[in-house]
């Protein structure tokens, strides 16, 4: 790896990183590149769903369950997005994601579909970028991550580690 890609990879996870040290730690991930995810990577987002009622229903599990939601907003035309769901699927994250989390996948389309869930929690303006992870408190509903929810919007200049100490930061 050349010096100025390891500086800009170096960049990229530190303006990653959740604002704390992890409460969890994160699992050790079985990949240390994303050449080594299983392809073809994931289409997460159901562009047919009703994102309204995805939220509320997962919220409400969350909040039935004592975990924190975590909203993620993005589109299956986005490579970052994809690469971010295809390690979110690896064994070893997802038992991790499912023992602190309960994920919601919101499709945004090209920036202009169900914009009405990231309004919910004061974002109004336009989303920097995807995959833009929104951690919520179930119980108050309150945003926990407003200064970067959109953290994750490069996933492809992180490694999938980086990936999940950043996702490890966020549980409780």
């Amino acid at each position: 790896m050349n010096r100025r890609r390891l500086i800009l990879t170096a960049a990229a996870a530190t303006a990653a990183a959740p604002p704390a040290l992890a409460a969890r730690p994160a699992p050790r991930m079985s990949i240390a590149t994303f050449a080594e995810l299983k392809t073809p990577l994931p289409l997460p987002y159901d562009e047919a769903a009703d994102a309204n009622a995805v939220v509320d229903r997962a919220r409400a599990e969350a909040r039935r369950k004592g975990k924190r939601l975590i909203i993620d907003l993005g589109g299956n035309w986005c490579p970052d997005c994809r690469v971010l769901a295809g390690t979110m699927a690896l064994p070893e994250l997802d038992r991790f994601m499912k023992a602190h989390f309960v994920t919601v996948m919101v499709d945004v389309g090209r920036f202009d579909r169900n914009l009405q869930i990231p309004a919910r929690y004061g974002i109004t303006s336009r989303l920097p970028g995807v995959p833009a992870l929104m951690v919520i408190d179930p119980k108050t509903d309150r945003l926990l991550n407003p200064d970067n929810f959109s953290a994750l919007s490069s996933a492809r200049n992180m490694s999938p580690q980086a990936l999940a100490d950043w996702i490890a930061g966020w549980a409780a």
